[in-house]
C-alpha cells in the first residue's frame, strides 16, 4: 500500500504524482487505435483522479481519494468529499456533496453515489439534478441504468425557481410530484407514475400515468397543449393538437376541433426541410352549413376548407425559387373557426389584409444585379370583393444591373420590367353589367443615372437623369370585348437635388438645419387611356399606383407615382426644410415641412391626392424620442389654401420595465375609394407588481362611432409560468359575422410545450 499527500495549491499540476491516469481500460483503448483527446486533454479510455490525499492499494487494486476529490472520464467530471475506485469490480463510490458535471453542462447531485467505471450507470441517494433549460429534478433515490435512462423514486420535477433571492427555500409556482419518474433520452420522454400536479404547493390534478417530451429534446411526437374555449359562435370548443415526427426533417400536426354549437373542424400542418429549402403547409376541413355570430346555422351542409402553404428552395448560391398557395372555400372561414396567422408573410409578394395571394417565383441576386420572375393570383375575402375582377398576374419580371465603374462621374443603373395582367370581369359596373375585364401587357426598359457633388461652402448637388421606354398591348378596352390597341412611349426626366445642411454643436446636443430643393423637368408624357368616364373625361390605366398617398416618403421623388402606368410630367419644384436635434443622452427630435410646385395643373393625379393643382398641399412630418423607451411620430397633409387637415396620422410607442404600449390614429378625408376614414388603435400592458399586470387593446371606428374590438385582461407571470385572462368583445362590422363575446385564458408553462389557449 502506498500513500501520497500534496497541498491543494500545487496538486492540479502534478498529474503523475497524485493521479491514476491509465488503468486497464486505458491500456485496452490504446491497444486498439489512437483516439483524439477530449476537451479535458484525456484520450479515450483514460481516467484522471486527484485529491488532497490519494491512497493506492496495489494488491487489491483499490484507489481512495479524500478531500476535494475529483475524477474526469469521457467528458464527465465527478466530485465528492471521498472517492473509492475499485478497479477489479469496475465500481466508483462517492460520498459527501457528490456532483457529476456532464458534457452537456447539466449537473447531478447526491448524498452518496455508486457508479460503474465508465460513470454511465449506478445508484444514488438524496439525488437532485439541474438541466437546461432551468429544469430541476429531486428524488429520495435514483437508479442510473445507463447514460440514456434515469429512474427516480419519490421525485419532484419543476422548471421554476426553488430558491428565493436571499437563498431561502421557495415553493415553486408549479411542479409535478410522482412515485416514480423515468427520463428516457432515447425516446426523448419523461414518464410519471402516480403523478400529482401542484400549483403553489397545492395539489390540483392527479394522474396515475403521465408523460411529456423531454424538454432537452429537439422534437418529439406527442400531444401538444390543447386549445379550450367558449364563444357565441362555436359554443364550447376543444382542439387537441398532436405532433407526429415523420423523420428527422419532417413532421405533421393534426388538430381536430370539437364544438358544441357547430360541426367539428379539422386543422393540420405539414412541415418538411430539404437540403436546399423547406415546405410548410397548413390546411383545414369541415362539412357544415353556414352560421352567424351567434352560432345559428343556415343553408345546406357542404365541404368547407382552406390551405395556407409556402415553400422556398435554393437552386444555387445566387438562385432561389419558391411558391405560396393560399385559398379558402369560405370568405369568413378563418373568423368562424378562429384560425390564427392567416395573413402572415409567406413569399416576396404581399396582398392586402383580408386577401390571399398564391404565387410562384424565382430570383437571382448578387452584389450588382437582381432578377425575378413570378406569377400571382388573388382571392378577396372582403364583403365588397368580386374575385372575377381580380387580375391574374403572369409573368411579372423585374431586373436590375449596375456597372462597377462610375459613368460620367456618377452611378448608372439599368432596369427592366415586364408584366401581363388578365382580368375576367371589369370592376366598373359589375355586377349587374358584367363588362369584359381589361387585359394588359407591358414591357419597360430604363436607365437611371445619378451623381453627387459637394461645394466648398457645404452645398450638395445631386444631378439625375432617367430615360425610360414603355410598350403596351391592351384588350377589352372600356369594358367592350374584342377591342384592343398597342402603343409605346418614351419618358425622360432630368433634374437635381440641392441641399445645404447647417450644423451647430451645443454643449449637450447637435442641431442640423437642412433646406432641400429638387428641380425636375419632363416633356409631356403620353398617358395610357383605357376608357372614358360618364362626363367624357379620360380614364387612365392604373394597375400599380391605386393606393398612392402623397406624404414625406415621396415628397422629393421626381416621379411620385410608385408604379409604371401613371407618370408625372412637366416642370416641377419640390421644396422643403428639415430640422433635427440630437442630444448626447440619446434623445432626438426632427421636423420636416415641404410642398410641391408645378408650372401647370395635372389631372393625372386624383382630386383627393393633393397634387393636382400647381401648388400642392403642405406636407408636415415630425418624430421625437423625449425619454428612453418613449417615442412619438406625426404626419399630416394640409390643404394648400386653408390649411385644413386632409390626412393625418399620429402614434406613440412605449417600452419600459413594467409597461409597454402603443397608439395609432388615422384620419383621411377620402381614401382611394373616396370614403372618409378615421380610426383609433391602441393597446398595451402595465405590470402593477413584479408578477401581476393588466393588458388592454381596442380598435375604434370613429366614422361609425363604434368600437370594432375591445380586449381587457389580467396577466400573471413569473420565471416559469404566464397566465392571461382576457375578455374580448367584437362589435358589428358590415358583412362580417356580427357581434360576439369571448373569454380567453392563455396558460404558458415552461418546458411543457407552447401556450394553452382558451378563447
Amino acid at each position: 500500500m502506498s500513500r501520497g499527500r500534496r497541498p491543494v495549491s500545487v496538486k492540479r499540476g502534478l498529474l503523475a504524482s497524485v493521479a491514476v491516469i491509465v488503468v486497464s481500460m486505458a491500456a485496452q483503448a490504446h491497444a486498439q487505435s489512437p483516439a483524439r483527446p477530449s476537451a479535458d486533454g484525456l484520450e479515450a479510455g483514460q481516467l484522471y483522479m486527484e485529491a488532497d490525499l490519494v491512497i493506492r492499494d496495489d494488491k487489491n487494486k483499490i484507489t481512495t481519494a479524500r478531500g476535494q476529490a475529483e475524477v474526469r472520464y469521457e467528458g464527465r467530471t465527478l466530485r465528492a468529499d471521498e472517492l473509492v475506485y475499485d478497479e477489479t469490480r469496475g465500481v466508483v463510490t462517492a460520498k459527501g456533496e457528490v456532483q457529476i458535471i456532464n458534457e452537456d453542462g447539466s449537473v447531478e447531485y447526491a448524498d452518496e453515489l455508486t457508479l460503474d467505471d465508465q460513470m454511465k450507470a449506478g445508484v444514488a441517494t438524496g439525488f437532485a439534478a439541474r438541466m437546461a433549460p432551468g429544469i430541476k429534478l429531486a428524488a429520495a433515490s435514483a437508479v442510473k441504468r445507463s447514460d440514456r435512462v434515469n429512474e427516480l423514486n419519490r421525485a419532484i420535477y419543476t422548471p421554476c425557481e426553488i430558491c428565493a433571492p436571499d437563498g431561502s427555500p421557495k415553493t415553486p409556482t408549479w411542479s409535478i410530484k410522482a412515485d416514480k419518474v423515468v427520463q428516457d433520452r432515447d425516446r426523448q420522454l419523461i414518464y410519471y407514475r402516480n403523478a400529482v400536479i401542484r400549483v403553489f404547493g397545492a395539489p390540483v390534478l392527479y394522474l396515475p400515468l403521465f408523460w411529456h417530451p423531454d424538454p432537452q429534446a429537439v422534437r418529439k411526437s406527442g400531444f401538444l397543449p390543447p386549445k379550450l374555449g367558449i364563444s357565441n359562435r362555436r359554443g364550447l370548443s376543444y382542439e387537441q393538437p398532436y405532433l407526429q415526427v415523420l423523420s428527422p426533417s419532417s413532421d405533421i400536426t393534426l388538430s381536430p376541433q370539437i364544438n358544441t354549437k357547430v360541426n367539428p373542424f379539422f386543422n393540420g400542418r405539414y412541415r418538411k426541410r430539404f437540403y436546399s429549402g423547406l415546405v410548410d403547409a397548413r390546411f383545414g376541413y369541415t362539412y357544415d352549413n353556414d352560421f352567424d355570430g351567434k352560432g345559428v346555422g343556415f343553408g345546406d351542409n357542404t365541404s368547407r376548407s382552406y390551405i395556407l402553404a409556402a415553400g422556398q428552395f435554393a437552386i444555387t448560391e445566387k438562385w432561389d425559387w419558391g411558391f405560396t398557395a393560399e385559398r379558402t372555400s369560405d370568405d369568413l372561414l378563418f373568423d368562424k373557426y378562429e384560425v390564427s396567422d392567416v395573413y402572415a408573410t409567406r413569399g416576396p409578394y404581399l396582398a392586402d389584409d383580408r386577401r390571399l395571394i398564391s404565387q410562384v417565383y424565382a430570383t437571382r441576386q448578387d452584389q450588382r444585379s437582381y432578377f425575378s420572375a413570378a406569377a400571382l393570383s388573388f382571392q378577396g375575402l372582403r364583403p365588397e370583393d368580386n374575385e372575377r375582377t381580380f387580375p391574374i398576374v403572369g409573368p411579372l419580371i423585374e431586373a436590375r444591373w449596375e456597372p462597377q465603374a462610375n459613368i460620367a462621374g456618377g452611378r448608372l443603373r439599368l432596369l427592366g420590367s415586364a408584366v401581363a395582367l388578365t382580368r375576367d370581369q371589369s370592376p366598373v359596373g359589375a355586377p349587374p353589367l358584367r363588362l369584359a375585364g381589361l387585359d394588359s401587357r407591358r414591357v419597360t426598359g430604363e436607365a437611371d443615372w445619378r451623381a453627387t457633388y459637394t461645394a466648398p461652402a457645404g452645398i450638395r448637388i445631386s444631378p439625375f437623369l432617367n430615360i425610360r421606354g414603355d410598350a403596351y398591348s391592351l384588350d377589352d378596352l372600356n369594358g367592350v370585348a374584342d377591342t384592343s390597341k398597342t402603343l409605346s412611349r418614351g419618358l425622360v426626366v432630368a433634374g437635381a437635388d440641392i441641399t445645404w445642411p447647417f450644423v451647430r454643436r451645443f454643449s449637450e446636443s447637435t442641431v442640423i438645419l437642412e433646406p432641400i430643393v429638387q428641380v425636375a423637368a419632363s416633356p409631356d408624357a403620353r398617358q395610357v387611356v383605357v376608357a372614358t368616364s360618364a362626363t367624357g373625361a379620360p380614364v387612365y390605366l392604373n394597375e400599380d399606383s391605386i393606393a398612392f398617398q402623397f406624404d414625406e416618403t415621396n415628397l422629393f421623388r421626381a416621379n411620385k407615382f410608385p408604379g409604371y402606368d401613371l407618370y408625372e410630367d412637366g416642370l416641377r419644384v419640390n421644396a422643403g426644410g428639415r430640422a433635427s436635434v440630437f442630444w448626447d443622452d440619446g434623445r432626438r427630435a426632427s421636423l420636416l415641412v415641404g410642398r410641391s410646385f408645378r408650372n401647370e395643373s395635372n389631372d393625372v393625379f386624383s382630386p383627393q391626392s393633393g397634387l393636382r393643382q400647381t401648388r400642392s398641399d403642405w406636407i408636415v412630418s415630425a418624430d421625437a424620442q423625449p425619454i428612453k423607451g418613449l417615442s412619438f411620430f406625426a404626419r399630416t397633409r394640409l390643404d394648400s389654401e386653408d390649411f385644413s387637415v386632409q390626412r393625418a396620422e399620429a402614434g406613440a410607442n412605449l417600452s419600459m420595465k413594467r409597461a409597454n404600449g402603443y397608439f395609432r390614429y388615422l384620419r383621411d378625408r377620402a381614401d382611394v375609394n373616396g370614403t372618409k376614414v378615421e380610426n383609433l388603435d391602441l393597446g398595451g400592458d402595465l405590470y402593477l407588481t413584479e408578477h401581476w399586470g393588466i393588458t388592454a387593446y381596442s380598435n375604434r371606428d370613429l366614422v361609425q362611432d363604434a368600437w370594432v374590438i375591445r380586449d381587457l385582461g389580467i396577466t400573471y407571470r413569473d420565471d416559469c409560468t404566464r397566465v392571461d385572462i382576457i375578455y374580448r368583445r367584437e362589435d358589428t362590422v358590415v358583412g362580417r359575422l356580427g357581434p360576439t363575446e369571448s373569454l380567453a385564458i392563455r396558460l404558458t408553462l415552461a418546458t411543457l410545450g407552447g401556450p394553452l389557449y382558451a378563447n
